[in-house]
């Protein structure tokens, strides 16, 4: 019953997106406002249905109804509740109904907003929204339907399908396989919902671009409804990748939160064009120009969200975060080229209209150097693009696939990354419109001595990588002249506004909340490129089969192998844990308990590794392999990765930031209108 009633919900809400895809065109072509509110009223009922549809599939999980392919397929009886209630998102079919309610989600809330001031946008958002929302639909209920049931034929075969075939009768595995173990990790519980959340979001932007793409409004009203959906969205992903990496970390025994796999890649591509956007909107905000750049970019970026969904979940690329071979791949393939080529073309359409009659003017302006900034991102983008579709293209050519490991993206993005923080170093010092060279150098000299100051001090003790005295010595001027920012501003409040100090941090916080959310941003990036390259540069390693009460040495630290037990747990694993001793300069400093746990359901195992974290490094140890208790001779691969832990820290500054950023502002920048419409259309106010 729970069943049917989720799989009706999920055909009905096809149905509806369909009707009010073609409900808002009819309505805003033949100028009927009615069928707009019609198509309006059909995308508010969406989320219901859709929520309906994905409690159904909860309901099978917690109860274990394991007749629900799906649901013998991700759960098992030994899984706690935690896991069985997210293990809607842990499969190829549940995910897809977790993106389209989340989808359904934001198309609702937008729709909610007030539209007397925007009216003609909102035939085009409906369009775009539920059209999008209709794809996803139609995956699942074409190809990856979670409602999908186990029945056994007279011959004794077992079939799957949504309704009773004639004869059969109802097939229940008395358990189910359980939950990938690679997922049953606290991160994963947050991480697949921050990356669709960042995903989702994305399509709002795009939506309302299309929308003064059709309706010729090419003035800025549509970045400003938009910003705070971008920035959210931009948040969503940049949490999704964090919370990746720190997954990463702890459970695929990389040693490190990053392996450049193709699946993480999908995640990033979209988040270097939505960065490169959300600064280059600015400048279209400030001096009404990169008009034309920004339709560019958001079109780029909702591309790159489908991309990136076809890459994780078509099973064209091997990666430990995709899921299985699926017959979508040519419909998502087919949906980016439809939507691509309807976008390049109302672009096309509306160039002209998009072109601004200001023109750059200087080389070291703030808008050049932002100008700047975008070709760098889309330069990384470029990379990864090339680096992910290199199997493919090999394939095509050689007949073999090819891949390009961690070494070719290092080198090849690491200069980039560099040129991008040594911008966030200079461009806040640079004017608007007209900057010259020495003007930017009496604003920058000071941070730049402190930066050079820092940079002495490494190598007094002791480094001698270049690299990372380039990187360190980068992100001090960074750092220096973001203070210098803030202690600028304050001065000046605390001279002006008879403020003292504190409330004149935060009141400067307060009136200019994009700015200097956007200096706390620039913090924490810094914050975290020490962590980058402390362990990217100095990470060591070593790997040693030793026997009990032997040792082993990185660094300065000892490690011990005390003992190993072998067991069994009441939610059907086997555990190897070993115990170990770790010394650093001789000095006792902890115990460690690294392991490997197989889960018996899924036929997988998942390794656990035993950490040391403090400020200056972690101390990481996996229990690779060990042999018959007779012996016990034990291997472990041992890493020493300092600096790592500045990697999360600026995480929850950079999260900080951000959410200073798009917290509300008390007053609205006026809006500049400026509109292509036909002769005789109707114009909103």
């Amino acid at each position: 019953m729970v069943v049917n009633l989720g799989f009706a919900a999920l055909i009905l809400t096809f149905l509806i997106s369909l009707y009010g895809v073609g409900a808002a065109v009819y309505g805003a072509l033949k100028d009927r406002p009615a069928w707009v509110d019609s198509a309006r009223n059909a995308m508010l009922l969406t989320f219901p249905l859709l929520t309906l549809s994905a409690v159904s599939i909860i309901y099978s999980l917690v109860v274990h109804d394991f007749q629900v392919e799906y649901v013998s397929g991700v759960t098992s009886r030994s899984m706690p509740m935690y896991l069985r209630i997210t293990a809607l998102w842990g499969g190829q079919e549940g995910s897809l109904v977790f993106w389209a309610w989340l989808m359904s989600t934001f198309a609702s809330a937008v729709t909610l907003r007030k539209w007397d001031r925007d009216r003609e946008f909102l035939p085009w958002v409906i369009v775009v929204s539920l059209f999008t929302l209709a794809f996803f639909l139609s995956l699942i209920i074409f190809f990856e339907n979670p409602f999908v049931r186990l029945w056994q034929n007279n011959a004794g075969g077992v079939v799957t399908a949504v309704f009773q075939p004639q004869g059969a009768t109802a097939y229940i595995p008395a358990d189910g396989r359980g939950l990938n173990p690679l997922l049953r990790h606290p991160g994963m519980i947050i991480h697949p919902p921050m990356l669709y959340l960042g995903f989702v979001s994305f399509v709002v932007p795009f939506s309302f671009a299309i929308a003064a793409l059709v309706t010729g409004r090419t003035d800025d009203r549509w970045i400003q409804l938009t910003r705070r959906w971008t920035l959210w969205a931009w948040l969503f992903l940049s949490l999704g990748l964090v919370l990746g990496g720190r997954w990463a970390y702890d459970v695929l025994g990389w040693g490190g939160y990053w392996g450049w796999d193709p699946v993480e890649i999908a995640a990033l591509m979209p988040w270097l064009s939505g960065t490169a956007f959300l600064h280059s909107v600015m400048i279209q905000e400030k001096r009404d120009m990169f008009k034309q750049w920004n339709m560019v970019l958001i079109i780029l970026t909702y591309d790159l969200v489908i991309f990136g969904t076809f890459l994780t979940r078509s099973g064209v690329l091997s990666s430990v975060h995709a899921f299985a071979q699926s017959a979508i791949g040519p419909m998502f393939f087919a949906f980016i080229a439809i939507t691509l080529l309807v976008s390049v073309v109302l672009l096309i359409r509306r160039w002209g209209d998009l072109q601004s009659p200001i023109r750059l003017n200087s080389l070291f302006s703030r808008e050049t150097l932002f100008l700047v900034n975008n070709l760098i991102f889309l330069a990384i983008l470029i990379v990864c693009i090339w680096g992910v579709l290199f199997p493919l293209i090999s394939e095509v050519v050689i007949g073999q696939k090819i891949t390009v490991g961690p070494i070719f993206y290092e080198n090849a993005t690491g200069p980039w990354w560099i040129a991008l923080l040594l911008l966030m170093g200079i461009a806040p010092l640079s004017a608007w419109r007209a900057s010259t060279a020495r003007s930017l150098g009496r604003q920058i000299w000071k941070p730049t001595i402190l930066a050079v100051l820092v940079v002495v001090g490494l190598v007094i003790a002791g480094m001698r990588s270049v690299g990372a005295l380039i990187g360190f010595g980068v992100s001090a001027l960074v750092v220096f002249v973001t203070l210098y920012e803030f202690w600028r501003g304050v001065v000046s409040r605390h001279r002006t506004k008879q403020e003292n100090f504190f409330t004149a941090f935060v009141n400067l916080i307060s009136r200019n909340r994009r700015r200097y959310g956007g200096y706390i941003i620039h913090l924490g990036v810094v914050l975290m490129a020490i962590g980058i390259i402390g362990i990217e540069i100095f990470q060591t390693e070593t790997q040693a089969t030793i026997p009990l009460g032997g040792q082993v040495t990185l660094d300065d630290y000892v490690m011990t192998y005390n003992s190993l037990a072998e067991f069994n747990t009441d939610d059907n694993r086997n555990v190897a844990r070993a115990v170990v001793s770790v010394y650093k300069n001789g000095k006792y400093v902890t115990e460690l308990y690294p392991r490997r746990d197989y889960f018996y359901e899924a036929q997988q195992s998942m390794t656990i590794p035993g950490l040391f974290s403090t400020m200056e490094e972690d101390f990481y140890v996996l229990l690779v392999d060990w042999q018959p208790v007779s012996t016990q001779n034990a291997t472990f691969k041992l890493y020493h990765n300092p600096l790592v832990n500045w990697l999360w820290i600026g995480s929850l500054v950079f999260i900080l930031g951000t959410l200073v950023a798009a917290w509300p502002e008390k007053e609205e920048l006026p809006v500049r209108v400026s509109r292509t419409v036909p002769v005789g259309a109707q114009v909103g106010d």
